[in-house]
């Protein structure tokens, strides 16, 4: 899924996003169905399912992706300074990556086109292993905050238990549901 990445690259990265604004979000679920054309359902209120990834494209012209990838020894959140095309292959093709705009949902609305107060990663340690993965980045402005995880949700259709650190990527919109999904959340 992507190349490999040190902590230090990781945070210079998402640092990067601080200051700027954001002017489009793009989606990328999975198609299935019969011809493989169909677009998985991502839309789930409090939280959104564009599995393979988020790429985020700023005032400045920049282009961000957020996917998963296995970077730390197990699948978290990452994030790269190039579009999406570096990341992903059959974009748009049956069985591939759908190519979904959600700039203008309501969701993002208190996001685009503001600065962003904050861009940070959260960090989860597994004690057992000592390992430090990146479950999750949190992008902040002062209409809004937004995280943008790897997890997903434990059942289909999704219910009450979600797991992080899979190979999916999910954006949370409300503090209470990152708390759920067990991304640490600070204030």
């Amino acid at each position: 899924m992507s190349s490999s990445l040190t902590a230090v690259e990781y945070e210079s990265t998402v640092a990067l996003l601080r200051g700027r604004r954001i002017q489009r979000v793009i989606y990328y679920p999975l198609m299935g169905g019969e011809d493989g054309c169909e677009v998985e359902d991502w839309d789930f209120g409090p939280w959104h399912q564009p599995t393979m990834g988020v790429e985020l494209l700023t005032d400045d012209g920049a282009r961000f992706s957020a996917v998963w990838g296995s970077s730390f020894e197990h699948y978290g959140l990452e994030l790269f300074l190039e579009p999406m095309t570096a990341h992903l292959v059959a974009i748009g093709e049956p069985g591939g990556s759908a190519q979904v705009e959600v700039t203008d949902h309501l969701r993002w609305s208190g996001l685009i086109d503001r600065k962003l107060t904050r861009a940070d990663i959260a960090w989860s340690e597994d004690c057992e292993s000592g390992i430090r993965l990146p479950v999750a980045i949190r992008l902040c402005s002062r209409e809004r905050t937004v995280w943008i995880a790897a997890g997903r949700p434990a059942d289909r259709p999704p219910g009450e238990v979600y797991h992080l650190g899979t190979d999916d990527v999910m954006v949370i919109f409300t503090t209470e549901f990152a708390a759920k999904a067990g991304i640490p959340v600070t204030r």
